[in-house]
């Protein structure tokens, strides 16, 4: 009777195996049909008219790039911790408009942190103020978050993330002000540029070639100049925008400046949470995730 139990426990121990063995971030195919392993996974969290992205490094270290509007906190929060995290390890506010920071405070306060990134700015409004007062309870300093500053080097996954713009700030148009993110990882990259516009996209003198695009402005027509779109060459396009805006976010040029590139497009507003999983080289994209969106109060 003993010996069963012991036999009952190992097939169960094995078939618990097997299951956890199966998941998708085990056993990914890209486009080609080839199997591979992520370790480098990026979540395009659905936000609505916002952004927020969950990266997962493989290093095992995470970081959040925007956070949406300020009713969308506990969702991130809940969002991060079903994935098996207590902690963000960066934490980066592209520029001080609501939909990209209003969230920002909560998840600091309710969240082991890292190191804070924002571009050196003045917003004179009670949540970038809310913010900052959040940041000094903490004991947390604000990194300066430029043109040149290099937020992680992983030499050992041969994965680094740069700030490649703003050089300068621009004092009436936020948008051109904001931190422009670029993360290599081994021949993959990925291009993260908040709602940089035209002028601030002119002025970045790195190489901006990437295989995916967060696309600017929740695809505004003047984030997304044609030239600059024709620079990236992007393999993917994800545009985080919120479904009926009052904006007429995606802007009809964007889109078809995107479809003469011949990329793959997603958008939050159709395809909820889009998720990118790759190991430095193939890259595989998973849609229909969980929605970060509520109404707000």
């Amino acid at each position: 009777m003993k010996c069963k139990r012991i036999l009952a426990l190992l097939l169960a121990a094995i078939c618990l195996a097997a299951a956890l063995c199966s998941c998708d971030i085990e056993r990914l195919f890209d486009e080609n049909g080839v199997e591979f392993e992520a370790d480098l996974i990026v979540h395009y969290l659905d936000v609505g008219q916002g952004d927020a992205i969950f990266i997962e490094l493989p290093s095992g270290k995470t970081m959040l790039i925007d956070s949406g509007e300020n009713y969308h906190g506990a969702g991130i929060l809940s969002y991060i911790q079903e994935r098996g995290y207590n902690k963000l390890d960066y934490v980066v506010g592209t520029h001080p408009h609501a939909d990209h920071i209003g969230s920002m405070a909560y998840i600091i306060r309710n969240f082991k942190i890292g190191s804070v990134y924002l571009p050196k700015v003045s917003a004179n409004t009670k949540m970038y103020e809310e913010l900052l007062n959040t940041i000094k309870k903490k004991n947390l300093t604000v990194k300066n978050a430029r043109a040149g500053i290099r937020m992680v080097r992983d030499t050992e996954n041969e994965l680094a993330v740069r700030v490649i713009a703003p050089l300068t700030i621009d004092k009436e148009n936020l948008n051109n002000s904001s931190a422009v993110i670029a993360l290599d990882y081994k021949d993959a990259t990925f291009l993260f540029t908040g709602d940089a516009e035209k002028e601030e996209l002119e002025s970045i003198q790195a190489n901006v070639t990437a295989d995916v695009l967060k696309v600017g402005h929740h695809g505004s027509s003047n984030a997304n100049p044609e030239d600059f779109l024709k620079s990236v060459n992007p393999q993917i396009a994800v545009i985080s925008c919120g479904a009926d805006n009052d904006y007429g976010h995606p802007h009809a040029s964007t889109l078809q400046a995107l479809r003469k590139l011949d990329c793959d497009v997603y958008r939050t507003d159709i395809d909820k949470t889009v998720i990118i999983y790759s190991d430095g080289e193939h890259l595989s994209v998973e849609t229909g995730g969980k929605s970060i969106t509520k109404e707000k109060s």
